[in-house]
């Protein structure tokens, strides 16, 4: 049974702050926990019902919870037989950007979006992404969540864009409603493409680094699409 402050100190990691305080983060549901026990990922613990220990086993990492536990600790609406408690990882290297496509977001507010274009990202076989300061941290619970495992595939780097982009020497893509059709452009082998803010789009003082602006045409009355969905559309005409 947990305690008091083992139940409060679990719900603390739903907080940027006490994430950042520790260096762990929370991972729920058996398809992401089975992944991270296979990954290079390191696991603190593994807070599970009866019924995926029995599916699974025990060892000196696990322990069992009543669903009722695990409700109390769970960042989900529906929490999902189990829970896990994971460190963080610390990029020592730097992205490399030549030979390669990378995705640059600036300024991605909504952890649902983030978490589908790294999944995105992982679909296409693009392996970093470079982010803005102010884009939403990966090791948020709904981010890492939506990424449904991608996270362990991806590198991502947070940095200041302007200097980024002022230092590359590769084709700089930007998705711009002002840009050229997406579907008149060559595939891309090496580059990068920003994606901007859900709602403000790619911010100003970064427009001067992108030589490639590229839209998606619009057939129908929709002002915009979500960030997300984008990401898709231009990959899927992009990648070679």
């Amino acid at each position: 049974m947990l305690s008091k402050n083992e139940l409060k100190y679990i719900q603390s990691l739903c907080h940027k702050k006490q994430r950042q305080e520790t260096g762990l983060f929370l991972a729920e549901g058996p398809k992401l926990v089975e992944e991270l026990l296979h990954s290079d990922y390191r696991i603190k613990k593994i807070l599970a019902t009866g019924q995926w220990t029995e599916e699974h086993g025990t060892n000196h990492l696990v322990e069992q919870v009543t669903e009722a536990e695990l409700e109390k600790i769970s960042a989900l609406q529906t929490p999902n037989q189990v829970l896990a408690i994971v460190e963080q990882k610390a990029l020592v290297t730097e992205p490399v950007i030549e030979g390669r496509l990378s995705l640059v977001l600036d300024g991605i507010q909504d952890p649902g979006n983030m978490g589908t274009i790294i999944r995105i990202a992982d679909w296409f076989g693009i392996e970093q992404i470079i982010a803005s300061e102010d884009t939403v941290e990966l090791y948020n619970p709904k981010v890492i969540q939506s990424t449904m495992g991608s996270f362990m595939r991806i590198k991502l780097w947070y940095k200041p864009l302007t200097h980024f982009l002022s230092t590359l020497q590769v084709p700089v893509y930007g998705a711009l409603l002002t840009g050229n059709n997406l579907y008149e452009q060559p595939l891309l082998k090496e580059g990068v493409l920003v994606i901007g803010n859900e709602s403000k789009g790619i911010r100003p003082e970064l427009l001067p680094f992108i030589n490639h602006p590229v839209t998606i045409p619009r057939i129908g009355g929709a002002e915009s699409l979500n960030a997300a969905v984008a990401t898709g559309i231009l990959l899927s005409h992009l990648i070679k």
